[in-house]
């Protein structure tokens, strides 16, 4: 079960990489630092997108409009990590013990 656990919780590790990732090339697609007519950079921009939209979007719904700016990426990390907690704070110690 301490595998299980282990396994939830790098793959929650991996998505807020992600998201972080995502963000920054979102901020350097829109200062045009990265040109996204190239192949490769709208190539991993478009994995960037399809991996953190869905579980964006709904953020996005109940958040109020900023002007441009987007929170719901850190909102998103905020809850990963309080999943994190939850999971090794409450449930494992029910499992290890």
């Amino acid at each position: 079960m301490y595998a299980l656990f282990w396994l939830i919780d790098q793959l929650i590790g991996l998505y807020v990489w992600a998201l972080i990732i995502a963000a920054v090339f979102s901020l350097l697609v829109s200062f045009n630092v990265l040109d996204t007519r190239n192949r490769f950079v709208w190539t991993i921009g478009d994995f960037l997108y399809k991996v953190t939209e869905p579980a964006l979007r709904p953020l996005r719904r109940f958040l109020p409009n900023m002007g441009g700016i987007d929170i719901s990426p850190m909102i998103l990390i905020l809850l990963l990590y309080a999943a994190r907690i939850f999971l090794w704070q409450t449930l494992f110690p029910l499992v290890a013990g």
